[in-house]
């Protein structure tokens, strides 16, 4: 990944990332099984031949750090308290995107410091387009392998404005919604952390998730977004923060594109009950 605008880490995190998503598309060309989880949420080969690629990769890094993975036991929150930098992943995001064959499953891969996403890569396999950012060094698109590096940024609250929304999971927040920005708004699907992606690329505004996530299934793209302009609340306006205790459930949040909006206010004031 030579000529990238950015420092050797995140190129090899980028990296890791596409080797990953070479290991999904081996799975995704062939006929697959469909097992479930304790939690009765899929998981396919391809999620653990990810997860194999990922953890390899990462254990290869000048400084090697815990990880928290959707697809390994994550330590107890006796450990993971004293945690100062941890990797977190998903090494696929998106499995009902997967076993639909639609494309919209993500690679995703955070470092965590303090509590907050430093480092962020998103890579959707299928279209090869990789999202890639880090504090201070700006957010990144490659189009696909080889494809040379744009940097994106969130814009102004269009009018109307672009909502993207979940394809898989209901809880869409419509009402909640219309207060924030308005009754007149265009929708736009999507699976996994693409509709971050969305946001911080400029081609959606806002991303309102109601309902359960877990932190592998934001952190990265919530690194992508803060550094290209925008911003990730919870429904009292606070920055989402990562390894706050015993559960890694999310809560509910708001993705943002435009800053310049007092967005906390306009929470405060909505009726969080609005569905």
């Amino acid at each position: 990944m030579t000529n990238a605008p950015f420092s050797p880490l995140l190129q090899h995190v980028a990296a890791i990332a596409r080797d990953a998503g070479d290991a999904i598309l081996v799975v995704y060309a062939e006929d697959f099984e469909v097992e479930r989880k304790q939690d009765h949420s899929p998981v396919t080969a391809a999620d653990l031949a990810a997860q194999r690629v990922i953890t390899a990769g990462l254990a290869a890094l000048d400084e090697v750090l815990p990880v928290i993975s959707e697809e390994a036991r994550a330590a107890p929150w006796s450990q993971r308290q004293q945690w100062q930098r941890y990797w977190l992943v998903d090494p696929l995001d998106g499995t009902r995107e997967f076993i639909k064959r639609n494309g919209e499953f993500t690679v995703n891969i955070a470092l965590i410091e303090n509590h907050q996403p430093v480092l962020g890569v998103v890579l959707a396999p299928v279209t090869g387009e990789l999202y890639v950012a880090a504090r201070g060094e700006g957010a990144w698109l490659q189009r696909g392998v080889g494809a040379a590096w744009e940097r994106i940024s969130t814009r102004g609250l269009a009018e109307p404005a672009t909502v993207a929304g979940s394809r898989s999971h209901g809880g869409s927040g419509t009402a909640l919604l219309q207060q924030l920005i308005g009754d007149d708004y265009a929708s736009m699907p999507l699976g996994s952390s693409l509709k971050f992606c969305l946001v911080a690329r400029g081609d959606a505004d806002v991303y309102l998730r109601r309902g359960a996530t877990s932190e592998w299934d934001t952190a990265a793209a919530q690194s992508v977004l803060e550094e290209a302009g925008g911003a990730v609340l919870d429904l009292a306006g606070i920055p989402l923060h990562y390894n706050r205790g015993d559960s890694l459930l999310n809560p509910e949040f708001l993705a943002v594109g435009d800053v310049s909006i007092d967005w906390k206010a306009r929470l405060q004031a909505a009726d969080l009950d609005a569905s």
